[in-house]
């Protein structure tokens, strides 16, 4: 069955219009991030993580940036229980960061969770109970009131335990299912627990929002949480934060535009990992506001590594289109794309090396600790003459003309197509070699003598089935009269159509290579290179591998 009246719209709208998040055009400072990856995206796991790897992925948050990290459900899991307390005994926790834990609103798993963080340098105590009409209605079966009583219960034990316990603790509370909650209700709630926690400057509290499941569209999310935004009380001493799903695929959206609309901080995990769809993927929230030119306070400069570490101590797998960290989100196989590419990053270098402008490209790849060789231009069937020359340069240093690079293209993506594959930057070099210099050819110049006598004359000695045949010719130059001997000697044209050196590195003993285009009596161009210490015989070289490809 496939019936979609069976739906309807369940979300709520707030009573009174909040749409000033709409005037805002951009997000210009990062929110605190608080991740719970150890938490939220721990339990959604087929094999959630023991004690060893929890600790290593605590650590690397930590290495990353994160102040506030939730830790886990001490009350509901021995091993979540064991890492608190390995945290607090071992002391595994830097001064400038704070663990978070999450109890349910009842009093058994409150005075559990208080056991677990005594001690701690500095604690968040998360509480939550869930407020929305579907679990009021089909999950409690019990009124507003009722549901409100357990939440103000619930603040209440948590400040009369944290005034006996040994530790420093903030609050927070979390109406569960809050975007299937009446928003009024939702700050009817919300506002009943301020009241009892009283923060103030130096101790605020923090209401979460959580879109424990996502039913709308973004802005109407946006505009629940700006109506909470401007009615919480005391909303000067109160840290709004964000807590976005992703079961419609706008998790991440969902938290731009909340930020827009008034929040302070974000909940949410590497890669966006998660029960269902996922939490917001706090990577690619952090990546957009850098792409944005805003500091996002957390270090993804390593990519790669936060990428194995995770695949490795969840068993989850990276999508390759994933948003900044995929394996092939910077990679181009179009021909347009690569072309494009390949002329931006040298106008990059010309205009502003300081300013990001490439495009297909909205960040520079190693930034994130990626590479160009082998993560952006990538070689298939699909591919075109501006990569294939990309690849080649950026590799080997090796400056195609662009007459000669259709024809290289071409040549490129027939062999890719036929194999079926990706073709790396060497086999990409192998295919260039074969096909203009390294090849069974037809004749060999095996002696070349000039003579400056009015313009240049020269002795060409080609040796072809074993006999070797001295030729003179004119011309204007070395090149040109090699040319005319190549000609007079065949009876075909040898008319140069193309002519490119420079050096293949620096310094005084680098080699030279030449290209060299001709055009044969049907005006079809042939083309050949030639390497070599001198950039004489390196362009006769490549004269010779043009030549042989005309007569083949």
């Amino acid at each position: 069955m496939f019936d979609y009246k069976q739906y309807e719209r369940g979300y709520f709208m707030p009573p009174v219009q909040c749409l000033d998040w709409t005037k805002k055009e951009y997000i210009d400072k990062a929110p605190v991030w608080c991740s719970v990856d150890l938490r939220d995206g721990n339990q959604a796991l087929v094999e959630p993580m023991n004690l060893e790897e929890k600790l290593e992925f605590f650590k690397m948050l930590v290495d990353v940036g994160f102040k506030e990290i939730e830790i886990g459900f001490p009350a509901a899991s021995e091993t979540e229980y064991e890492l608190c307390r390995t945290l607090i005994e071992r002391n595994m926790i830097p001064e400038d960061v704070t663990i978070q834990v999450l109890t349910q609103a009842r009093p058994h798993i409150i005075k559990k969770t208080f056991e677990a963080v005594e001690g701690a340098p500095k604690a968040i105590v998360h509480v939550y109970n869930s407020t929305s009409l579907a679990q009021r209605e089909q999950v409690f079966r019990k009124s507003k009131e009722e549901i409100k009583q357990i939440a103000i219960e619930g603040a209440k034990m948590l400040k009369e335990l944290a005034e006996k316990a040994d530790g420093n603790f903030a609050f927070e509370y979390s109406p569960e299912s809050f975007t299937g909650t009446e928003p009024e209700y939702a700050l009817e709630v919300c506002n009943a627990v301020i009241d009892v926690w009283e923060p103030t400057k130096d101790n605020k509290c923090i209401i979460n929002l959580p879109a424990t499941v996502e039913m709308s569209l973004p802005h109407v999310f946006a505009s629940q949480v700006e109506y909470m935004h401007k009615n919480l009380h005391n909303r000067e001493n109160v840290i709004i934060s964000l807590h976005p799903h992703n079961d419609r695929g706008t998790g991440v959206a969902d938290a731009e535009l909340g930020l827009l609309a008034g929040a302070d901080r974000i909940e949410g995990t590497l890669f966006g990992n998660g029960e269902r769809t996922g939490n917001v993927d706090i990577i690619n929230l952090g990546m957009n506001m850098y792409a944005q030119g805003v500091d996002p306070v957390l270090d993804f400069s390593d990519m790669p590594r936060l990428a194995e570490a995770f695949e490795r101590l969840t068993q989850m797998k990276i999508d390759d289109r994933h948003p900044y960290c995929g394996k092939l989100v910077f990679a181009a196989f179009s021909g347009s794309h690569q072309d494009a590419i390949s002329k931006g990053m040298h106008y990059r270098i010309e205009k502003d090396p300081n300013k990001w402008t490439v495009p297909y490209l909205p960040i520079n790849p190693e930034d994130v600790g990626r590479t160009y060789d082998s993560d952006v231009i990538r070689i298939n069937s699909q591919s075109g003459k501006g990569g294939v020359a990309y690849v080649l340069e950026h590799n080997y240093g090796m400056i195609i003309p662009k007459k000669m690079r259709e024809d290289l293209g071409y040549a490129v993506k027939d062999v890719s197509d036929a194999a079926h594959k990706e073709l790396t930057p060497d086999e990409v070099l192998e295919i260039f070699e074969k096909r203009y210099k390294k090849f069974n050819p037809v004749f060999k110049i095996t002696e070349v003598h000039f003579k400056q006598i009015d313009g240049i004359e020269t002795i060409v000695t080609i040796e072809q089935n074993g006999v070797k045949t001295e030729v003179e010719a004119k011309g204007n130059g070395r090149l040109d009269a090699v040319s005319n001997a190549l000609a007079l000697h065949f009876g075909k044209p040898c008319d140069v159509c193309v002519y490119e050196e420079h050096a293949l590195k620096q310094g005084s003993d680098s080699s030279a290579i030449a290209y060299v285009g001709i055009k044969a009596d049907d005006e079809t161009e042939y083309f050949g290179i030639g390497i070599d210490h001198d950039i004489i015989r390196a362009s006769i070289d490549a004269m010779e591998s043009a030549m042989n490809r005309s007569l083949s």
